[in-house]
């Protein structure tokens, strides 16, 4: 598997676990909808996660939460452009929230860097939109029917083999048109459309997907499944859960893990990566005595 994700502007270093912070420049986000709903408010945001930690922004101009109505292309360019044309600046990979193609197109024009699709590129002119960039990474992420219905009707039986079948397939669908693997990232999209033993599923068998030999993009940041395993409703108060989900999804080889909560993830995976490096030293020493 690539150890560097190769974007717009970036090469990726993902032989540390890099960390995504999610900027909503939305009214209705399922978490933290209208907290960064003004351009104003998402780019302090931005300079607020960045401070904390953020390897990458991913920014956002329309809600995908069950249920959630599609929101008009110009609306989503009204939100997203003056966010863009700022966080640029920022020094830090920006990936953009969309499945839109016009929007893809105007977006990385402005100098994003990575195009992350809840649709993996199915929307018609998307995969060209993708494949006709020199350089922008792509973030294929697998959903079951759409924001609308997913939850309505949930995916039956082991999802994990069908996850990971339709994600190759998507990042191949991409090879087919000359897009180096290097550019692309999967995402097995927990919570759109699975249930909560079949979210679980997909983390406790992460392995199979990161056997298809792309790097994985893991986001359970403040997901109903954690609130249903711990009993906690309010989805800003999912923060324990969510830094634990998202270092089990480090641990079982998630190589991006797409948070809310930015400094206490970065904490979370110092003291992991402490852990690991002690455990290096350990083994080394046992060969040098041995």
């Amino acid at each position: 598997m690539t150890m560097t994700w190769r974007t717009s502007r970036f090469l990726i270093d993902l032989s540390r676990p890099q960390v995504m912070g999610i900027v909503n420049v939305t009214p209705d986000s399922f978490s933290d909808g209208g907290t960064h709903a003004s351009a104003q408010a998402a780019l302090r945001h931005c300079e607020e996660l960045v401070r904390q930690g953020a390897d990458i922004l991913d920014i956002g101009g329309e809600s995908t939460r069950p249920g959630s109505p599609a929101v008009s292309l110009d609306d989503e360019l009204a939100r997203v452009i003056p966010v863009v044309r700022e966080a640029v600046r920022f020094g830090v990979p920006l990936s953009i929230d969309t499945y839109k193609p016009e929007v893809m197109r105007v977006v990385l024009d402005f100098g994003a860097d990575i195009v992350n699709d809840i649709w993996a590129l199915r929307q018609p002119g998307a995969l060209a939109v993708v494949a006709q960039h020199p350089s922008c990474g792509v973030c294929l992420m697998h959903m079951h029917r759409d924001p609308q219905t997913m939850q309505a009707a949930p995916m039956a039986g082991d999802v994990v083999p069908v996850v990971t079948e339709f994600l190759t397939v998507r990042a191949q669908a991409l090879r087919d048109r000359q897009v180096a693997p290097s550019r692309i990232v999967l995402d097995p999209g927990i919570g759109f459309g699975k249930t909560v033993a079949q979210n679980f599923a997909l983390l406790a068998r992460q392995r199979e997907l990161v056997a298809a030999g792309y790097p994985v993009l893991a986001g359970w940041s403040r997901k109903s499944s954690l609130g249903a395993a711990t009993g906690i409703e309010a989805a800003g108060e999912r923060m324990v859960p969510s830094v634990a989900a998202a270092l089990l999804a480090v641990e079982r080889g998630a190589a991006v893990v797409r948070v809310h909560d930015v400094r206490d993830t970065v904490a979370a995976l110092a003291v992991w990566r402490a852990m690991c490096a002690s455990g290096q030293q350990d083994s080394l020493q046992e060969e040098t005595t041995t």
